[in-house]
C-alpha cells in the first residue's frame, strides 16, 4: 500500500521593514537549512493571516509588529529533503517600537535575526522569498 502524497503546507513570512533594511534569519530547519528567511510560520487552523504574522514574529524574534498588510503570495514545491509544497502567504509590517532589537528565541529553528539592505541581500534566500523577489515585489513600495 502507498503512502498518499504529501500535503501543501501554508506559512505566512513577514517582510519587517526599518528604514531601508528587511528582518532575516538564517534557517537550521531541514527545509531550507542555511538560507536566509523572512520571520514567520506555520499558519494555525482558523487563524487570519495578520495573526498569524503578529503572532509568528513575537514567537520567533520577541518584537511587536504594526501595521500589518499582505503583499504577495507564493507557491514553491521543495524536494529536499523530503517533497514539500510550500504556500508562502508573504505580509509587510513595521516594529510597534522603533527601538525594539530582535531576540532569537527559538535557536533551534534559526541561527539569528539581523537588518539587511534591501539592495543587498544576503545568499542563498529561502526559496519562496526568492520567488517573490524573482517576480518583483518590493516591500518598500506600495502594493
Amino acid at each position: 500500500m502507498s503512502s498518499p502524497p504529501p500535503k501543501p503546507e501554508v506559512g505566512v513570512g513577514v517582510f519587517l521593514l526599518k528604514g531601508n533594511k528587511v528582518l532575516l534569519g538564517r534557517r537550521r530547519t531541514s527545509v531550507g537549512c542555511g538560507t536566509f528567511a523572512l520571520p514567520g510560520g506555520h499558519l494555525e487552523f482558523g487563524e487570519s493571516f495578520e495573526a498569524c504574522a503578529a503572532r509568528e514574529v513575537k514567537e520567533e524574534t520577541g518584537l511587536d509588529i504594526t501595521g500589518i498588510e499582505y503583499m504577495t503570495i507564493t507557491n514553491n514545491v521543495v524536494s529536499e529533503p523530503k517533497p514539500v509544497q510550500l504556500i508562502a502567504v508573504l505580509m509587510r509590517a513595521a516594529l510597534a517600537d522603533s527601538d525594539q532589537a530582535p531576540i532569537n528565541l527559538e535557536p533551534e529553528k534559526c541561527d539569528g535575526w539581523d537588518w539587511y539592505d534591501w539592495d543587498d541581500l544576503p545568499q542563498p534566500l529561502f526559496e519562496p522569498l526568492k520567488t517573490a523577489i524573482g517576480r518583483g515585489l518590493n516591500p518598500f513600495l506600495s502594493n
